[in-house]
């Protein structure tokens, strides 16, 4: 039985593929640079975009109905275990950024996050990838993915 995992009524924004290497399930959202965010140069500081890639991903699960929150409180845990960023364009103050999140594959023990980051000239600026492990809340040891994720992953696979 599929535990209760959805809360949110947020707009969303999402696709999906089942050919070559496009992707499972995609999210998309937009963040404004904000001012103490950016460095000496006027770029967004390096280091804030993996809270930006964070946003995304929480929000990404959040639109398939699994809420970060609601994954803790039923046993399990999602640290990032490998992160890659390209750095391809700076991001400036104020400017508007699209990150499209993806899912390419099926989770298990790992699950694998890919994101784009647009300008709002629609260029690509950034690309990254993350791994996180699902981790047992109480013994902190690996486990498969939950079944109840595959579920509202496994309609997109389908299509």
């Amino acid at each position: 039985m599929t535990p209760d995992v959805t809360s949110s009524s947020e707009t969303i924004t999402h696709s999906f593929s089942q050919t070559g290497n496009h992707p499972l399930y995609t999210h998309e959202i937009e963040i404004r640079v904000r001012y103490g965010e950016v460095d000496m140069m006027g770029y967004l500081y390096y280091g804030y975009y993996s809270f930006y890639y964070e946003q995304a991903r929480v929000e990404t699960m959040r639109s398939l109905g699994i809420p970060y929150k609601r994954m803790e409180e039923l046993g399990y845990l999602l640290p990032v275990r490998d992160l890659h960023i390209k750095f391809i364009k700076p991001a400036f103050y104020d400017d508007v950024v699209r990150i499209k999140t993806m899912i390419k594959k099926m989770p298990s023990v790992r699950h694998d996050f890919s994101y784009e980051m647009f300008n709002s000239k629609g260029e690509l600026i950034n690309a990254a990838e993350t791994t996180l492990v699902y981790l047992d809340k109480e013994s902190r040891k690996p486990v498969d993915c939950p079944e109840f994720v595959k579920e509202l992953l496994r309609p997109y696979l389908e299509h």
